[in-house]
This record gives structure tokens, sequence and C-alpha cells, in this order.
């Protein structure tokens, strides 16, 4: 496990490296006037590329090794991990040519996550098996097609989740990174190596391309890269309920309430205002962390204030996942603890946003 995620961090990294030095004609594309812009200069936005290249190339020496080479600890990727890459592909496809064409519609994107989310029922099998709740369980069991139909609603709906936090730095990188490594350790703890090894290499690729993100910003993820984060974990999520008894469906949901949460939180604030949900704006909560919380940079060079400034917003977020994630790890198994972290999140990302857009935030805070 711990020399293919090596391949992955390191392919990852040196694809990043290749995007930067020869296709940084790419970045013009990217138009000054997007609302969710905060940085100057033209930046490449194919991260997710770099991202798919180590993905492949860790996945597939782990089918060989498991396979071809006959290794005694096998991790047993078999071929299975075929189809997941597989279900990855139009989701992470579709993303990578609107980072490169920026000309694809929202609801055009949207149907390939959906695509992907169908695969993943088509070729892997996959559904929700319970929730937690008694009267949820009696409806799934009597109708199986509502679990699918989370399971589609999932994959398609958790890269756009992680593309809306996609707005700083190593933001919406580091989120996916210590998501990957929270369900590996629970996949660990409850004997499941080879949804951990594929999750590793997710974790480990992510660290190639953060190489070239945070801090210096001369990578972006793009919508190919928060895709290939969203369906990954979903798979691994869903499939890690599925497979294991023990775990409880609320674990990953803790783990990803944030970026469920922001979007879900996004929706409603554009309907109040009757603006579609597919518009962008900036007023995510990472947005008004970085215009009312992080406090400006002195500098002689403008570019060096805003990439100072961008820098410094992203931590506010780390902490604010860990304050799920380390709960969720701790309390996999517990749905109503779980459950209970999760309102606890709703509770104060709602109060913490209104604090914040009126100008109510402790002194503290502000750095």
């Amino acid at each position: 496990m711990i020399w293919i995620s090596v391949v992955a961090f390191m392919v990852a990294a040196l694809a990043a490296g290749f995007i930067v030095r020869w296709m940084h004609s790419h970045a013009s594309v990217y138009g000054n006037s997007m609302p969710q812009r905060f940085h100057l200069g033209d930046v490449p936005r194919l991260g997710g590329a770099a991202l798919l290249v180590g993905i492949a190339c860790s996945w597939g020496l782990g089918f060989l090794q498991s396979y071809r080479w006959g290794d005694p600890g096998s991790l047993k990727l078999g071929f299975w991990v075929g189809g997941w890459f597989l279900v990855l592909l139009p989701a992470a496809l579709g993303g990578i040519a609107e980072d490169m064409t920026q000309r694809l519609s929202v609801r055009y994107r949207l149907s390939l996550t959906g695509a992907s989310g169908v695969l993943a029922v088509l070729l892997l099998d996959l559904t929700l098996p319970r929730t937690g709740w008694a009267w949820a369980d009696s409806l799934l069991a009597s109708a199986p097609w509502l679990g699918m139909a989370i399971v589609v609603l999932a994959v398609a709906g958790l890269p756009h989740a992680f593309n809306i936090i996609d707005g700083y730095n190593g933001l919406a990188g580091m989120v996916a990174l210590i998501v990957c490594l929270a369900l590996a350790h629970v996949a660990l703890q409850v004997g499941d190596r080879s949804l951990a090894a594929l999750l590793v290499c997710t974790a480990a690729a992510t660290g190639g391309f953060l190489v070239w993100n945070y801090p210096r910003g001369m990578l972006f993820a793009g919508d190919g890269g928060a895709y290939i984060w969203g369906v990954v974990i979903a798979l691994a999520s869903i499939s890690l309920v599925q497979r294991n008894v023990d775990v409880s469906p609320w674990f990953p949901m803790l783990l990803l309430i944030y970026p469920v949460w922001e979007t879900i939180f996004s929706i409603y604030r554009k309907a109040v205002r009757g603006v579609s949900p597919g518009v962008a704006d900036a007023l995510h909560f990472h947005q008004l962390i970085y215009r009312r919380i992080v406090r400006g940079v002195f500098h002689d060079d403008e570019s060096r204030r805003v990439l100072m400034r961008n820098n410094r917003t992203s931590p506010y977020l780390w902490g604010f996942t860990l304050l799920t994630v380390v709960p969720a790890v701790l309390f996999w198994g517990n749905s109503p603890l779980l459950m209970a972290f999760c309102g606890l999140f709703v509770v104060s990302y709602v109060m913490g946003y209104f604090a914040i857009v009126r100008f109510k935030v402790p002194s503290w805070l502000r750095h």
C-alpha cells in the first residue's frame, strides 16, 4: 500500500509540474470577471488531469500487485478497480473539458456526474443498505430502488459540493486529503484493506497536486479535480457502509457535512433571492472569511499580497473540517452520536455565517 501511494504522489506531482511548465497558456481562458476569482495573473486549472494520471497509475499498479505478481500480502484489488475507474471517467473528463474550454453548462456537467452515479449502480452494484433510522431502513428494504437513487444522487452531487468549496489555495484539496485518510483509517479498522488502498492512493495523488497548489498557487484543481475528489469519496463512503455493517452511514455524512451543507445552504440562500443555484457568486462561507476575517497583507507587490491573503484563508476551513472529522473518526459506529454532531455543525455553521455577515466576529478570530 505504501509503495503504490508513493507512486501516486510522484506521478501526480510530476504531471502537475508538466502542466505548470508547458500548459500555462490554458490559464488565460479563465475570465477576470468571474466572481469566485481571488487571484491575480493566469493560473492553469488542470490539476484534475494530474490527479487522474496519479490515481490511474497507482490503482493500476495495485491491481498488478494483487493479480499478476502474486503478492502474498495482496491488497485484493481485483477487476472491480477497473469498474471504479470507468465510473470516475465521465465526471472527471467532463470537468477537465470544462477547465480547458469554459463552455460546458452547469446542466451538462451535472448530467456527466449523474452518468457516473448511474454507472456506479450498474457496474459496482452500489446501494445504500441502511440509514440509521428504523422507519427509513424498512422503506429501503421494501423499495430497494430508493437506495440506488440515493447512490446516484450522492455520486452526482458530491463532486459539485467539492467544486463549491474549491475557492482558495489548498482548501478543497486539503479537505479531500483529510477525508480520504479518515475513510482509509476506518476501512483498516474493519479490515477492508483494498478500499483503504484506493483511498490512500487518492490522498497521495492529492498531496502531489498540493505541492504546486499550496502555498504558491501555481496550479488549480479546477472542475476536474473537484469532480474526481467527489466521485472517489462518494464511491468509497457508500462502499464502506455497504460492505461493513459495523460502520454507521452517518460516519461519512459527518465527514462530508461541510461541503454538503455548504451546497444545501447555497441553494437555499439563492432560492430566497430568486437566483438560479447554477449562478456563481461570492457569498460562500470561505469567501466571507476571506473578505471579513482575514486581514489585509502589506507588501509592495500586489499579486504577492493577494496570494498571501488567499493562503491565510484556507487554514480557517481546515480547522472547521477537523471539528467534524475528529468526532467522526472517534465514533464511526455510533449513529445517534454522529447525527447529533451533524446537527451541531449545521447550527454552528448558520450562526457563524450570520455572525460574519453582521460583522459580529470575535477579534481573536481575525488574523
